[in-house]
């Protein structure tokens, strides 16, 4: 009986360790500059199932624009609106270029993922954010 609580617990420890590996990170906030209208965010993909997510608080009838910079590696940049719902216009490339006008108020998540309609990769990744 021990050895099989034991086995028991050594597999959950195992696909525990497994799992927080593909698990998102908290998100972190973008902050710009007093008086700058664009922020470069950076941030790295360790896989092809990692994402990163990133909030942003914007006011009513403003304009968000990302674009990737840089080029380790193609990524997708997907924008949520404070109800949760994906908004902005998709290029017909990886999604790395996006535009979301005009805003609610609120915050809006950003959420990175490895373009998936491109080569695996991992690495750094940065793009700027611009709200207007």
């Amino acid at each position: 009986m021990p050895r099989t609580i034991t086995f028991a617990l050594a597999a959950a420890a195992i696909c525990l360790l497994a799992s927080s590996q593909t698990m998102s990170q908290a998100p972190t906030r973008i902050n710009f500059a007093r008086g700058s209208t664009s922020a470069l965010v950076t941030g790295r993909l360790r896989g092809y199932e990692e994402q990163r997510s990133f909030v942003l608080r914007v006011r009513s009838g403003q304009t968000i624009r990302t674009r990737q910079l840089d080029d380790p590696g193609p990524i997708t940049i997907a924008i949520a609106d404070p109800d949760g719902n994906d908004v902005g216009d998709m290029d017909a490339s990886c999604n790395n270029r996006r535009e979301v006008s005009p805003t609610k108020a609120g915050d809006y998540v950003l959420t990175v993922v490895e373009c998936r309609k491109a080569d695996e990769w991992r690495g750094r990744f940065k793009f700027r954010v611009s709200v207007k």
